[in-house]
């Protein structure tokens, strides 16, 4: 099992969890990231991983920093579950 934080680490905004076990791929959470406009852009823009080998989402509620940002996940390739 391996545990790596995209998002909300050091941060309140912007979750993304990614946990991969037994060969799956679980996002928990996929929030958008707020602050400056520069800085929001390429953090809602570019994951630090590859949308489209993500299985399913998990979200832990419907919050815009834990939710927000399927959209641009789902337009990077995703086409599993949520």
């Amino acid at each position: 099992m391996r545990l790596t934080f995209c998002g909300a680490a050091g941060t309140t905004t912007g979750s993304q969890h990614l946990l991969e076990v037994n060969g799956s791929k679980i996002l928990l959470d996929c929030g958008l990231y707020q602050g400056r406009r520069d800085d929001t852009w390429d953090r809602n823009q570019n994951f630090i991983y590859n949308p489209k080998e993500i299985d399913v989402v998990v979200l832990s509620h419907a919050h815009i920093d834990h939710s927000g940002n399927l959209p641009n996940l789902t337009r990077s390739g995703f086409s599993g579950n949520i």
